[in-house]
């Protein structure tokens, strides 16, 4: 019989199903669980535990002492399975009172001979003391160089004086430091049995599952709860193959799950999966004030006070989440299998995962496609004159791309890390895969020319004009792209211009970004290639004009 309770979290009595009257009253039933089934979402977990239970006929209460504290309350659901006809009622959750030791009396009577040998030692303490003061203070008062007759001692006996007196002092400093190190550590001990005496904060929470059985039955339960101290973050293995004359270029790319928790309990062999879901953001989107334009009030006069700062229209960045990264050996590992419904993804790890509390990240493998990449170079010589390889794809998979650090290898090379933007089904994804050292790049200033325009000067201009000079040094064709600014402006009286002897660009503001032009094209084997770039601008000859890269 399979019985499901959403029960809420609760200290009142809830009625369970009525039984046979004249039944004893519910007992409790001690009860241990273990966790079974863990899924972890981008910020929380939900935790299922196994309870087996060997119930007698009528009401009892399980009685489970090994929930972590962190856990929430509220979010307490069971279910479960038994032979016989079963009710599941209230569960209430609750830390365990603080406990006396049992052993408190003994603990008593130790800590009591404990102090009492300290004080024979102290004790022992203040004789070695009086013996070091006395042999001082002898040393001090003794007849110097004169005999019963007044005759002057022998040396010998003066060395012998000095070596008792000598002897005696360092005795007595000997016992005293050894007798001192002795009630350092019944110090110490003591303080041990004092800390045992002392009621230790639960470690655990304790459930309580109210319970109706129509017979005596063995019973299954589940219960599942959320925990927030627990995160996945995706991470990417992309292993580019950039293939040769008779090899097309391949892009397998491997989907990572990096699991952190620190729950309080550890997760032994369970049954592991990873959501899409963010169960932080609630579940409705944010409501909207009014947004009201006006006039602003008057200032108030009132003394200025130092370091105020005005923080209207002012919104502050949340600091971006830091993603923990990992290299990912290349190795046969287990996959996981993906459920993926209209609103979510879940990839279930594939066999028994351990992942120990506040033991650290742990990477595991999610799955794996090998795709059949667009290899393309480029550059933007403006800023640097590097050639990039690039690798584009179109993501195919039901699962989207979540945003995340990628590790980057070329031909079985490490050679960087990237990050991995979020992409849908059937969206196009761009991955760099760092330097190509054949592409050669070099961009020359033919020229610079600042002056003014017209008979009558009436306006000043900048004029500039650019030559780039591309060199295929591969065997084989490759697509390249070059990418250049032309100046934007966004003042009527700011004229820019593209001069007639600019190379035609393949595209305009790619990318959405205003002014940011490519020449695109494919170069052959050892091919080489000029693009010219030159623009003008005009402006009012009693104003000045600056080029700032936009926000």
């Amino acid at each position: 019989m399979r019985l499901i309770a959403n029960s809420f979290l609760t200290t009142s009595l809830v009625v369970l199903t009525a039984l046979a009257a004249g039944e004893a009253q519910a007992a409790d039933i001690a009860a241990s669980s273990a966790v079974d089934a863990v899924t972890v979402y981008p910020d929380g977990a939900s935790v299922t535990r196994l309870v087996t239970l060997d119930l007698p006929a009528g009401e009892n209460s399980a009685v489970l002492k090994d929930f972590p504290l962190t856990l929430d309350p509220s979010s307490l659901r069971v279910e479960g399975e038994a032979a016989a006809k079963l009710t599941i009622g209230a569960i209430d959750a609750k830390p365990p009172r603080a406990a006396p030791p049992v052993n408190l009396p003994e603990l008593d009577k130790r800590i009591e001979a404990l102090k009492d040998e300290r004080v024979n030692l102290q004790g022992a303490i203040d004789a070695a003391r009086a013996r070091r003061k006395f042999a001082e203070r002898f040393a001090d008062i003794a007849p110097v160089g004169i005999g019963d007759k007044g005759e002057a001692r022998p040396i010998s006996e003066w060395r012998a004086a000095f070596a008792a007196v000598g002897e005696e002092v360092a005795s007595t400093e000997v016992a005293i430091r050894d007798v001192e190190r002795k009630q350092r550590d019944l110090d110490r001990e003591i303080a041990r049995l004092e800390q045992d005496k002392a009621q230790k904060p639960p470690s655990k929470l304790e459930v309580r599952i109210e319970l109706a059985a129509a017979a005596a039955t063995k019973a299954t339960l589940r219960v599942t709860y959320a925990v927030r101290s627990a995160r996945w973050t995706p991470l990417y293995d992309a292993r580019l193959d950039t293939g040769a004359k008779d090899r097309k270029p391949a892009l397998e790319l491997v989907r990572r799950a990096e699991i952190t928790q620190a729950t309080g309990e550890d997760w032994s062999n369970v049954a592991l999966s990873v959501s899409t879901v963010r169960t932080a953001r609630g579940g409705s989107a944010p409501e909207l004030n009014p947004l009201i334009v006006q006039y602003p009030q008057p200032p108030r006069p009132q003394a200025s006070v130092s370091g105020a700062i005005d923080n209207r229209f002012r919104s502050v960045p949340a600091p971006a989440a830091k993603v923990a990264e990992s290299l990912a050996e290349r190795a046969d590992e287990q996959q996981a299998t993906a459920d993926v419904s209209g609103f979510q993804v879940v990839f279930k790890i594939s066999g028994r995962v351990s992942l120990g509390a506040s033991e650290g990240a742990k990477s595991l493998r999610v799955s794996s496609v090998t795709l059949a990449p667009d290899l393309a170079v480029r550059a933007a010589p403006v800023k640097d004159p590097t050639a990039f390889l690039e690798a584009s794809f179109k993501q195919n998979e039901d699962a989207p791309l979540l945003p995340g650090r990628v590790s980057i290898y070329r031909d079985g090379v490490f050679v960087g890390r990237g990050q991995m933007a979020a992409a849908a089904k059937d969206e196009t994804v761009r991955l760099g895969f760092g330097a190509d050292d054949k592409i050669k790049i070099e961009r020359a200033v033919l020229k610079r020319n600042e002056g003014s325009a017209g008979l009558i000067v009436t306006s000043k201009t900048d004029e500039r004009a650019f030559k780039t000079t591309v060199r295929n040094g591969h065997d084989f064709p490759i697509r390249i792209a070059i990418e250049d600014q032309l100046p934007v402006s966004e003042n009527e009286e700011i004229q820019v211009e593209m001069l007639s002897s600019t190379t035609p660009p393949t595209a305009s503001n790619i990318r959405d970004r205003r002014g940011v032009l490519a020449w695109a094209f494919e170069a052959k084997p050892g091919e080489v290639r000029d693009i010219n770039f030159a623009w003008r601008i005009r402006w009012p000859k009693d104003k000045g004009v600056v080029m700032v890269p936009a926000g």
